[in-house]
């Protein structure tokens, strides 16, 4: 999810840094495909757009950054910039992410984020519960 606020994008978990490229997409209803067409109207924006990442994961070389351009995304993004069509992003985000461990937090996140930050609705005893299946998820290897 992204915001177009007052000619500035709040890009949320849809585009990192150009350098880091784009949020994985293999948690629970995500789709790679989705995640393409986003950034990619995103990226159809005008190129002197400001962005701001919600996130930045910098490799060593470098120190957190959190504001880009439209314009430095179409061109400099490793995931997605200009050429880069729906197929080959796909496999690329897909083949990305069948290595990633699963987070740590994901389970009590997930019901949280799909309540779009509430809390899930209290039982008969009036206190709300993040549920938690001991043997749902494994870390992936």
């Amino acid at each position: 999810m992204a915001y177009l606020i007052d000619g500035l994008v709040f890009a949320g978990d849809t585009l990192f840094m150009p350098d880091v490229g784009s949020a994985r997409a293999d948690f629970p209803g995500g789709s790679a495909s989705h995640l393409y067409h986003s950034m990619r109207r995103l990226l159809a924006l005008p190129p002197e757009i400001s962005m701001y990442a919600c996130h930045d994961y910098p490799p060593e070389s470098r120190q957190p950054k959190w504001q880009t351009t439209v314009a430095e995304q179409r061109t400099h993004n490793i995931h997605v910039h200009d050429g880069i069509d729906e197929q080959s992003f796909v496999k690329m985000r897909m083949a990305c992410d069948a290595t990633l461990e699963v987070p740590t937090l994901i389970l009590p996140s997930i019901q949280v984020n799909v309540r779009a930050g509430k809390l899930p609705p209290a039982d008969e005893n009036g206190i709300a519960y993040l549920r938690i299946p001991l043997n749902a998820l494994t870390a992936r290897h």
